[in-house]
C-alpha cells in the first residue's frame, strides 16, 4: 500500500487556481460512454460544454453531481429540463439510449447498450495548486440482479488515479478491483455518509448545504425567485413554528417565575417580623441556657469553696487535736507520777502507823451511825 504523501505548508505565490478545482473528469460506461474512457480535461480552469441535444452534456453533468451528492438527492437530467423519471441511475450503468414499442404489447422497453456483465466508472481528480495537493473521487457501478437497481462503492485517494491504470485489468470479481484499489492506497467506503465526510473534510467543505447549493446550481436553467431561492438552498433551514412554540412556552415560564417570584417576595416582608422575633428568641435561648448552665455550675463551685474551707477546718482541728493530745499526754504522765507519789504517801504513812488512824476512822463511822439510829429513841424519852 502507498504511502500518504505528506501536506506542503508553503502557499504557492500565484493563487489563481488556489482550492480545489476539477482537474479532469473520466467515464467509462456511462450513459452513452461506452466501452472505452472518456475524458474531460479542465485543468482547474472555466469550461464551457456545449453540443446538440443527447449528445451527452447533461450526462457529465450528471457524473458530476453523482460524485458529490448523496443519491436520494439527486433528480437526474434536470440541466436538460426533465422529469425525475427519465433518467435513473440504472439507465446511465446500462447505457440506454432509445426505446422500443412491442407489437405485442404495445408498451415501450428501454434499449440498453450494455448488459448487466459489464461495469461502470465514473472519477473525477481536483487538484489545489495553492497547495500542490491532488484529490480523486470515483465510484464503481455494477449489476448484482438483472432486474435490481446497480451496486456500487465509493473510492476515495489523496493521490491521482486514472480509469485505465487504476479500475481495469482485475478480472471479472469486483472484490479483486477492490483489493487493487486498496493496494493502491485509496479508501473504499460502501456508504455515501463516510466517503462525503471524507472528502467533504479535505475540500473545507463544514456544511452539507453547500453540496445542495452545488447540486441546485449545476443544473440551473432560471431563477424565478432569487429570495425564494437563497432561502430554500443558500441558507440552512429554519422551522420558525416550533422557535415561535418555544417562545410562548418559555414566556409563559418565565411569566410563571415572575409570579413566584412576586409571591415569594410578599412571603418575605410577612415573615421577615416573624423570622426577627424568631431570632430575637434564639438568642434569649441562649441567654437563657447560658444562665443556666451558671447557675448550675455554682452548686459545683460553692461545693469546691465548701471543700475548701473544710479542709481548712479539718486541717486547724487536727493541729487542735494535737495540741490536747500533747496536753492530754502531759497530764496523764503528772497524773502517773501523782498517783506513784500517793502510793508512795500511803506506804509512808502505813510504814508510820497510818493502820491505827485508818481503824480509828472507821470506829468513828460506825459510833455516828450507833449514834444516828439512837437519836430519835432520846427524843421520844424526852417527850
Amino acid at each position: 500500500m502507498l504511502e500518504p504523501q505528506p501536506l506542503s505548508l508553503d502557499f504557492t505565490a500565484d493563487n489563481r487556481l488556489s482550492g480545489f478545482r476539477l482537474k479532469r473528469l473520466e467515464v467509462f460506461n456511462w450513459g452513452t460512454f461506452d466501452q472505452r474512457v472518456w475524458t474531460l480535461q479542465l485543468d482547474g480552469k472555466n469550461g464551457l460544454l456545449t453540443g446538440d441535444i443527447g449528445s451527452g452534456k447533461s450526462t457529465l453533468v450528471d457524473a458530476i453531481t453523482t460524485l458529490l451528492v448523496p443519491a436520494q438527492r439527486i433528480a437526474y437530467n434536470k440541466a436538460a429540463g426533465a422529469s425525475s423519471k427519465e433518467r435513473t441511475l440504472r439507465s446511465y450503468v446500462l447505457g440506454y439510449y432509445k426505446s422500443e414499442r412491442s407489437e405485442v404489447t404495445g408498451t415501450a422497453k428501454p434499449v440498453s447498450l450494455r448488459d448487466p456483465n459489464s461495469y461502470s466508472v465514473i472519477l473525477g481528480v481536483f487538484h489545489n495548486a495553492g497547495y500542490d495537493q491532488t484529490i480523486t473521487l470515483a465510484q464503481v457501478f455494477w449489476m448484482k440482479e438483472a432486474q435490481g437497481q446497480p451496486m456500487r462503492f465509493f473510492v476515495a485517494a489523496e493521490r491521482d488515479l486514472t480509469i485505465t491504470a487504476d479500475f481495469a485489468h482485475f478480472g471479472s470479481d469486483i472484490t479483486q478491483l477492490r483489493k487493487k484499489l486498496r493496494a493502491a492506497g485509496a479508501e473504499i467506503e460502501d456508504s455515501f455518509p463516510k466517503y462525503g465526510a471524507w472528502f467533504r473534510r479535505r475540500f473545507g467543505i463544514d456544511n452539507e448545504q453547500a453540496l445542495e447549493l452545488f447540486h441546485q446550481t449545476v443544473s440551473m436553467k432560471s431563477v424565478g425567485n432569487l429570495t425564494d431561492f437563497v432561502r430554500s438552498h443558500m441558507l440552512e433551514p429554519f422551522d420558525v413554528a416550533p422557535r415561535i412554540q418555544a417562545l410562548i412556552t418559555h414566556f409563559d415560564d418565565l411569566n410563571r417565575a415572575h409570579q413566584a417570584v412576586l409571591k415569594t417576595q410578599r412571603q418575605v416582608e410577612m415573615l421577615t417580623p416573624l423570622v426577627e422575633n424568631c431570632d430575637k428568641h434564639a438568642t434569649l435561648v441562649i441567654e437563657v441556657d447560658d444562665l443556666r448552665r451558671n447557675r448550675e455550675a455554682l452548686r459545683g463551685y460553692f461545693a469546691a469553696l465548701k471543700l475548701d474551707l473544710l479542709g481548712k477546718r479539718l486541717i486547724d482541728l487536727e493541729q487542735d487535736w494535737n495540741r490536747s493530745d500533747g496536753q492530754i499526754k502531759q497530764l496523764e504522765t503528772r497524773l502517773q507520777e501523782q498517783r506513784i507519789q500517793v502510793d508512795e504517801l500511803k506506804q509512808a504513812i502505813s510504814d508510820n502507823g497510818g493502820d491505827r488512824l485508818e481503824r480509828l476512822g472507821a470506829e468513828i463511822k460506825k459510833k455516828k451511825r450507833c449514834a444516828m439510829r439512837a437519836e430519835p429513841k432520846r427524843n421520844a424519852t424526852r417527850n
